[in-house]
C-alpha cells in the first residue's frame, strides 16, 4: 500500500535546491520518445555483437535491468566507448516534443536554484530541455559523464551530484518518474516525489518510506507549491 503524502497539501518551505530527473519527468512518457532511443540501442547491440534484433534486444534489456544503463553493462561488459554509444543512441527525432509554457513558469517561480539529474549525456539533454522550451531554468545539469559512468539510481551518483553543486540535501528535493531512484536520495537526506505518471517499470521497487510525495503531473506539482 502506498502511504506517501497526498500531493494537495505539500509542506516544502523548506527546499532550497529541486532537483529534477529529466525522461519522462520533465515530459509526459506519452511522447514516447525513449522508444526512439530504445531502437537505436537495440541496432548498437546488434551490430556490436553481431546479434539479430531479437536476441539484441533481449542483452540490452538485461544490461539495463542489471546495471541501471545499457551503457553500464556495455561498457563493463565488452569496453564500449561512451560517446559513441550516446551519440549513437540519442541521434533520434526530436520533433516529438514541444515548448511547455505552463511547465516553464512553473519552474521559474520555484524558490532557490534548480538541477537536472539525468542518466544521459548533456548534448542530449540540452536538445531535450531546448525542444521543451525550458533549457533556461535550470542552474546546472548532472549528466552520466558527470557521475563516471554509474548511473542512478547508484548512490554516488546522487553524493557527487551533491558535493558538485554544493546542496545540503535536508534542503533539497528530488522528482522522479523512477521510484526506485528515489531510495537513495531519501537515505542521503532529500525531500522525495514520485512522478507517478504511468512511465515503463515507474513503479518498480516503490517504497512509502523512501517516497514523500506523489504527483502524476509535474506542472500541476509544481504549481501547488508556489501557490
Amino acid at each position: 500500500m502506498r502511504t506517501a503524502a497526498p500531493v494537495r497539501s505539500p509542506s516544502l518551505g523548506h527546499v532550497k535546491t529541486w532537483v529534477f530527473d529529466m525522461d519522462n519527468t520533465l515530459y509526459s512518457p506519452r511522447v514516447n520518445l525513449f522508444a526512439q532511443i530504445d531502437r537505436r540501442m537495440e541496432a548498437y547491440v546488434g551490430r556490436l555483437l553481431g546479434l539479430p534484433p531479437e536476441e539484441a534486444r533481449a542483452v540490452q534489456k538485461r544490461y539495463f535491468h542489471e546495471h541501471g544503463t545499457t551503457l553500464r553493462g556495455l561498457m563493463l561488459s565488452h569496453g564500449v566507448d561512451p560517446h559513441d554509444f550516446l551519440s549513437f543512441v540519442h541521434d533520434i527525432d526530436f520533433s516529438v516534443l514541444s515548448p511547455d509554457p505552463r511547465l516553464r513558469q512553473a519552474l521559474l517561480r520555484l524558490p532557490g536554484r534548480r538541477f537536472v539529474f539525468t542518466n544521459g549525456d548533456r548534448p542530449y539533454a540540452l536538445k531535450v530541455l531546448g525542444a521543451l522550451g525550458v533549457e533556461d531554468c535550470f542552474d546546472g545539469l548532472f549528466d552520466i559523464h558527470a557521475m563516471a559512468y554509474h548511473p542512478k539510481p547508484d548512490p554516488r551518483a546522487y553524493r557527487e551530484l551533491l558535493d558538485t553543486f554544493d546542496i545540503r540535501p535536508d534542503s533539497a528535493l528530488m522528482v522522479d518518474d523512477m521510484a526506485y531512484n528515489l531510495r537513495p536520495a531519501k537515505a542521503l537526506g532529500m525531500t522525495t516525489v514520485w512522478l507517478d505518471n504511468g512511465s515503463e517499470r515507474g513503479a518498480f521497487g516503490h517504497g512509502p518510506e523512501f517516497v514523500d510525495y506523489e504527483a502524476t503531473e509535474l506542472a500541476d506539482f509544481l504549481e501547488r507549491v508556489v501557490a
